[in-house]
């Protein structure tokens, strides 16, 4: 038995692997090594199991055989991953009536019923598969409930009750084979990462009884929190109990002392120093905190089992941390331990995972966190919230940059339409706002000002909502919230990050206070900033307004003399944050019908606003619409047809980098042209941004240099991007659009057919979450061999929102990419991912 690679006795030495009989066999096993008191274990392979659903039991009697005669038994799973799950496990195999009789000498009558009459209910409902309500009649306790569980039984099965050890063991051993192998627990762990081909092992253990008439019962203990993940001995331990029901009752004993009642510590102290001894070994030699699963017999301790302290991502942080501080794993280890993702979850309040729950509609999450407000229907109405100290949520159909003020000012974002790349996504993320997208289980009826849930319900404007933007859930009312931890652990976690990753990371910034968290999360600079976000403020919209009307280029030439000033402290006030770093600024890009007014009022106001007949307003505004702008007079193309907006942009930056360098570290602007796909268009942007250079240098009587690259987002420029690096310094690709041009697909409207995409398997993943390695990405690897291969020196970058996501990373970094940058929240994640990426290179 011992040497038997399927069925096998646990020792220090037995053939026994998690890939081949699952975490708590191996577990079991380190347990043994380290001489702690686990009750005598057989461990049955995945293989094993597999034959005995397929009808093929092991030696039954060989089993038996490793067990005192009188021993009762149970059988507990043990798959490769304990996240995946398994059968319930079934406690007391053996009870008879003739070890009945023994019991109810040694332990008592009433222990013993209670034994036999749990093994009775435990074996009918989990391997006979009888219906539980069939136990409803059963009244009382001790030896009468136990003859009533009996009776039913066999009026059920119109059979007595299996009598011998090996029937029992032989039908426990079956009927959890087969569960694990049933079409329901298959489709259940694939649901939970799990393949589908998952093998599941079995442990056979002989039982600590937990109930006698001495000091008996069960519980579990562990050494940290799992909530935050710091040291405090937690459990609970019930008397006359077995398995984990200690966890179920409030008759449980707390574990450690405690003002709130009785604890193990106080009574039976002997076992409470055993067990923190015991759990402190295990962190260990284990190399992990673990809960610690016991039984108390007679006033002897048994370790059943130990299994990974349960953790929120807080804890799971800590607990990484710690046990590297402690040198007790290192550090590469402690960063491969932290899903990138989770961090997600320090960064932003999110809802107590304990809450109540009251759902009115769902989404695509598409920027993480939590917030609760008030609804607004309106960025105006949440701008006049904000000045009155309210929280507010605002609701769009689906947000546009006009809406970048009352954005600003709202709590959370909610929009009817749009995906994970839709302008609200966008600046969300940017900005560090809970955002939900494509709510398409509620009726938005934007003119009542209210919401309309799919079971009736009407939310009216001023009703308070929760937005959870990590689950992409929208709640009435206010549950309770758990705070952001950015504590010394995380980071400990990011310096450590830092220390190991080899590809850059920088944060999208479009304002002032973007650039600061950037800073904050130690972004390496300014990957990509969007000047265009600049213009909405109100006093420069009606400035950018008149310049649009102006008929000539002189006049647009001395409209934007107005706005240079004001363009010019922005980029002084980003360049001094970001001090030392680069910041990549990208030139103009949306087209010009973005700053004109829709409505009739809005049209009013710009008439009296330029001093135009209002048919003049409206003709105008009529005469910009295009029937696709994003493919339209926009990017580039209007540095091209309209170029005195890039030259006022271009002196801005040249003049904010000399007053900026003054006081600090000389500041090296890098200069974006966006929605390029033609050398020429490149040459003529660089002939007139150089000569402004040459008139600031004579101007101002000092010198500066500067970067011109160019923003790879549509699919010629990747493919031609040999012919346009000989221009540039930087390639840098943005794949939101080029992910929208490459597909054909809207961004702001994909998300009403992706997730039937994705679940048809049309495509693997929304393109627009995780980088299109095909598709897309073929066109970056052209795109980045074809540019070095014509100018061996340039910077490769990725600044699309695709910069956050570790799969694209992954990419990127594969590709010999410089750096990516995503936005400003999500800087934490890509350094993690990236310090993963490397150390997982030198594993290899």
């Amino acid at each position: 038995m011992q040497n038997n690679p399927n069925t096998t006795l646990v020792t220090p030495i037995a053939p026994i692997a998690t890939t081949t009989h699952g975490g708590r066999a191996k577990c079991l096993q380190r347990l043994s090594r380290l001489d702690l008191p686990v009750p005598t274990t057989v461990a049955l392979s995945f293989d094993a199991v597999h034959d005995i659903a397929n009808g093929h039991l092991p030696d039954i009697e060989a089993i038996l055989g490793e067990f005192p005669q009188d021993a009762l038994l149970c059988v507990r799973p043990s798959s490769e991953d304990p996240d995946w799950g398994g059968p319930s496990a079934i406690l007391n195999i053996g009870m008879n009536d003739a070890r009945y009789e023994v019991l109810c000498a040694t332990l008592g009558t009433d222990a013993a019923s209670a034994l036999f009459t749990r093994f009775v209910q435990s074996y009918a409902i989990h391997v006979d598969r009888l219906d539980p309500d069939m136990f409803d009649d059963v009244t009382g306790e001790g030896p009468g409930a136990l003859q009533q569980v009996l009776q039913a039984y066999e009026v059920e099965q119109e059979i007595p009750f299996p009598t011998t050890r090996a029937e029992q063991l032989a039908g426990v051993l079956k009927s959890m084979a087969r569960a694990w192998e049933g079409t329901s627990a298959r489709l259940l762990r694939q649901a939970k990462g799990a393949p589908a081909d998952a093998g599941l092992g079995l442990v056979v253990q002989q039982m600590a009884y937990g109930v006698g008439q001495g000091e008996c019962g069960s519980g579990v203990l562990q050494l940290v929190s799992s909530k935050t993940g710091l040291p405090q001995i937690t459990g609970r331990y019930l008397r006359q109990s077995q398995g984990r029901d200690a966890l179920l009752g409030d008759a449980s004993l707390f574990i450690s002392r405690d003002p709130r009642g009785p604890s193990l510590e106080e009574c039976v102290p002997d076992c409470f120093a055993q067990l923190v001894e015991h759990a402190r070994l295990m962190r260990t030699r284990l190399r992990e905190e673990m809960q610690v699963e016991f039984t108390i017999e007679n006033g002897e301790l048994h370790i059943l089992d130990g299994v990974r302290v349960a953790r929120s991502s807080r804890a799971a942080v800590r607990i990484a941390v710690q046990l590297a501080r402690d040198k007790v794993i290192p550090i590469q280890d402690a960063l491969m331990r932290i899903e990138p993702g989770t961090l997600n979850e320090l960064l932003h309040r999110q809802v107590d995972r304990h809450a109540k729950r009251d759902v009115l509609g769902t989404g695509i999450a598409a920027s993480p966190g939590a917030a609760t407000g008030k609804l607004v229907f309106t960025a105006t109405e949440a701008q006049a919230s904000a000045a009155r100290d309210e929280d507010c949520i605002l609701v769009r159909r689906e947000t546009s940059p006009e809406d970048i003020r009352g954005m600003h000012a709202a709590k959370a974002i909610i929009t009817e339409r749009g995906g994970i790349t839709s302008h609200a996504a966008v600046i969300g993320r940017g900005i560090g706002l809970p955002c939900v997208v494509g709510v398409g289980d509620i009726r938005f009826q934007t003119r009542k000002s209210q919401l309309l849930t799919k079971d009736g319900r009407v939310i009216p404007a001023g009703e308070t909502v929760t937005v959870d933007g990590t689950n992409g859930v929208i709640l009435l009312g206010a549950p309770e919230m758990q705070e952001a931890a950015l504590d010394d652990a995380f980071q400990d976690l990011m310096d450590w990050a830092d220390a190991e990753r080899d590809i850059g990371i920088r944060a999208n910034a479009d304002t002032p206070a973007d650039a600061q968290t950037a800073r904050n999360f130690a972004a390496q600079g300014i990957g990509l900033c969007r000047t265009e976000h600049m213009f909405f403020e109100p006093g420069r919209l009606t400035v950018m307004r008149e310049m649009i009307f102006a008929e000539t280029s002189d006049d647009r030439r001395a409209v934007l003399e107005r706005l240079l000033p004001m363009q010019r402290t922005d980029f002084v006030q980003l360049f001094k944050i970001m001090q030392g770093q680069p910041v990549c600024i990208r030139l103009f890009d949306p087209p010009l019908h973005e700053f004109l007014p829709t409505d009739r009022d809005g049209q009013h106001g710009l008439a009296d606003a330029l001093g135009l007949p209002l048919s003049d307003v409206i003709r105008r505004v009529e005469a910009m619409v295009e029937y696709n702008p994003m493919l339209g007079l926009r990017g580039v193309r209007l540095g091209v047809t309209v170029p005195e907006i890039y030259e006022m942009q271009a002196r801005a930056i040249f003049e904010a980098t000399i007053e900026a360098s003054r006081d600090g570290d000389p500041v090296e602007p890098e200069i974006m042209i966006p929605l390029v796909s033609a050398k020429r268009e490149v040459e003529l942007v660089k002939s007139r941004i150089d000569a402004i250079a040459a008139a600031v240098r004579t101007e101002k009587g000092t010198d500066f240099t500067f970067r011109l690259g160019v923003m790879v987002e549509t699919p010629r420029a990747a493919l031609r991007a040999g012919d346009i690096a000989q221009h540039c310094s930087f390639l840098s690709f943005g794949t939101n659009d080029l992910t929208q041009m490459t597909y054909g697909l809207s961004r702001d409207d994909a998300g009403r057919f992706m997730s039937d995409y994705v679940r048809q398997e049309v495509f693997d993943e929304d393109p627009f979450h995780s980088l299109d390695i095909d598709g897309v990405g073929e066109l970056l690897t052209l795109g980045a061999q074809r540019g070095r291969t014509s100018r061996p020196g340039i910077t490769l970058s990725l600044c699309g929102e695709h910069g956050g996501d570790p799969e694209s990373i992954a990419f990127c970094r594969a590709a010999g990419f410089d750096y990516v940058s995503c936005s400003p929240f999500r800087v934490p994640v890509a350094r993690l991912a990236a310090a993963q990426l490397a150390i997982g290179h030198k594993i290899q």
